[in-house]
Formats: structure tokens, sequence, C-alpha cells
């Protein structure tokens, strides 16, 4: 979950080759376009452009910057992400979901799944705080884990989060995540290396929620 691509795509705009075999499970339906997800807090949905302003405000701060890859400093930069991981879902090697709660027009946070070369899909996830504890996250991520052993055909997913990250842990504990073990310097921030903790889910080795998404909508 902390490993976000946010540096390459700023800084550098290069970008790892993806193994061969994690594409053979994509689906061309989500690479055509990123289907509309409901629920009874939230929709999922493409990131916008407009959406660059909130994201900023919301995903900028050190409180929910802490323990993941540092987030662009201006509108300009989210735009740039947002344009990245548009070209990524076609290629079929990303898919990043904007999370907009009920009554709202703009994304507040992101779920997002990557591939890596030789390596499990990654899932992760990040937040304003002004929305945590308010149940987003929970059904945010019921509806997109299921859509990617659904809908996207893979078996498992991967996620991390640093040994100190309480809250993150927690969160990939309730939904069901197995760890499996420490990845040692997993993550460097300022000059400061933290361990970090190695998740999998399974499509089959957590609780499930009905959720319900629409595959004939576009969202722009």
């Amino acid at each position: 979950m902390e490993m976000m691509p946010f540096n390459n795509v700023v800084a550098t705009g290069h970008e790892p080759l993806i193994a061969t075999s994690c594409l053979q499970t994509a689906s061309p339906e989500w690479q055509a376009f990123v289907p509309l997800l409901m629920n009874r807090t939230t929709r999922l949905r493409e990131l916008q452009i407009s959406d660059a302003p909130w994201l900023l405000s919301l995903l900028a701060t050190e409180e929910v910057s802490r323990f993941i890859s540092p987030p662009p400093t201006t509108v300009q930069g989210f735009e740039q992400f947002i344009r990245w991981s548009h070209q990524k879902r076609a290629a079929g090697t990303y898919v990043c979901f904007g999370i907009v709660p009920a009554g709202y027009d703009h994304a507040v946070g992101i779920f997002q799944i990557q591939y890596k070369p030789g390596e499990l899909p990654e899932w992760g996830f990040a937040m304003g705080s002004d929305f945590w504890g308010t149940g987003l996250f929970v059904e945010g991520a019921e509806a997109v884990l299921d859509f990617a052993f659904g809908e996207m055909g893979l078996q498992a997913v991967g996620a991390r989060a640093a040994i100190e990250n309480l809250r993150g842990n927690g969160a990939l504990q309730k939904l069901g995540a197995v760890r499996q073990g420490v990845i040692p310097n997993g993550l460097v921030l300022d000059g400061r290396s933290y361990d970090q903790y190695y998740w999998t889910l399974s499509a089959d080795g957590r609780p499930r929620k009905k959720v319900v998404w629409d595959l004939g909508t576009h969202t722009h």
C-alpha cells in the first residue's frame, strides 16, 4: 500500500518493465475504461483532472503521506499523475479508482492495483484523514478487491505497510490479509529506512460482501 507510483511519475516519468505472466490475467474491459463501482457509502471511478486540487489538499498532508511515497506538491503534479494513470490503465499495467463519498463530486483518495516484474500484482490505497473511521475505507476496499478477483481475474494481490504504520496494518488485517513476512528497509523516506510487513490477499481467503458495479458506465 505504501509504494505509490507518485515519484516515478512526477520525478522521472519512467516505469519498470511489466512481467508478462502478470498481464495474462488482465481483462480487456477495464483496459478500455475503469468501471463505476457503487456501494452504500461511496462511488469508485476513474480519476479525473478536476480531482487534482482535492487530492493535493487531502493526500499531501503530513498525516496521510507519512508512510507512502511522497505525493506531488502541486496541482500540476497530480494532473500529471492522473494522466499517467489513464495511460497505464489502457496498457493493462495499472488501475486506479478515485474514492468519491456520497454527496461529493470529487475524489478524496485512491485505491490502486499495479503490476511489478516477477511479483504478485500489488494493491494499495491512500485517503484524506478527514474520512478515516467513516466506513469509506472498508466498503471501498471490498469493492475494489471484488473487482480485482472477479472482473480482472486475479487470484491474489500483495500489499505492504511499515511496521510502525499501525493503522495501515490493522486495515489490511481487517480485510482478511495474511502477513507473510518482513521486507527489511522496504520503504525509504527522507533518508530514513522502514521495515515493512508484506501481506497477501486471496480471492478465497477474506470476508466477502456483495458489491454492485456497472461495467457499462464510462466515467469520463
